[in-house]
């Protein structure tokens, strides 16, 4: 769920923003290594996962808890002129600024479920990560984060996951890298149905079954 809410994140923001950034993509350490190099690639947008601040359980007996994950969107400009427009924007087209942009992006990503089983993302803080000066021009890099929760479901205990061929079922991942699996549990095909009068029969001799739907 994780990776589907950050690609959908992604794909969403660089629908909405068009020429406001060069790239929208996931953050891979770009403001981490050189500014001066990721100068030439503003304004840009980067989406990536922040962590599980908590988790709630929402059914025991179904084993269901519900995490809240968060989701930060890194947006950073820079202009020639000032600090002032790398943050606020200029006149010319190209001077988008980071104001701006968060504007931006809170607005597409506020209360959006993104087509995903999630809840809206709400909006949180928005961070001022720099407001510098590299190789004389102005920078500015500011983080936005949201927050979203979803539905995962525990397994029983000594229970692992179960073997499968479908990609989108939870336990795919540990078919597909080999981990331990336990057969499918078998299809609940008829119940039996046991009573005394007013039906037909004792409760050691069941009258009926009832059958939930063809073997196949």
């Amino acid at each position: 769920m994780i990776t589907r809410i950050e690609q959908a994140i992604c794909q969403r923001l660089a629908a909405g923003l068009g020429n406001m950034t060069r790239a929208v993509t996931s953050y891979g350490g770009e403001i981490d290594e050189d500014l001066g190099r990721i100068v030439r690639e503003l304004p840009a947008a980067w989406v990536t996962f922040g962590g599980i601040s908590k988790t709630d359980p929402t059914s025991l007996s179904k084993r269901q808890y519900r995490p809240t994950g968060q989701f930060v969107v890194i947006v950073g400009d820079y202009s020639t002129r000032s600090e002032s427009t790398s943050r606020q924007g200029g006149v010319n087209v190209n001077e988008v600024g980071c104001y701006r942009l968060v504007y931006a992006v809170r607005r597409l990503l506020t209360g959006q479920d993104l087509g995903l089983k999630i809840t809206p993302l709400m909006p949180g803080r928005v961070r001022t990560l720099f407001n510098t000066s590299v190789a004389e021009r102005a920078l500015s890099i500011f983080a936005c984060e949201f927050d979203t929760q979803w539905l995962e479901t525990a397994l029983a205990p000594g229970a692992w996951p179960v073997q499968t061929h479908d990609r989108d079922h939870p336990d795919w991942l540990y078919n597909h890298y080999h981990g331990q699996v336990s057969p499918p549990d078998p299809d609940l095909l008829r119940v039996g149905m046991h009573y005394d009068p007013p039906g037909v029969g004792t409760p050691d001799d069941p009258a009926d079954w009832v059958n939930l739907r063809k073997k196949t």
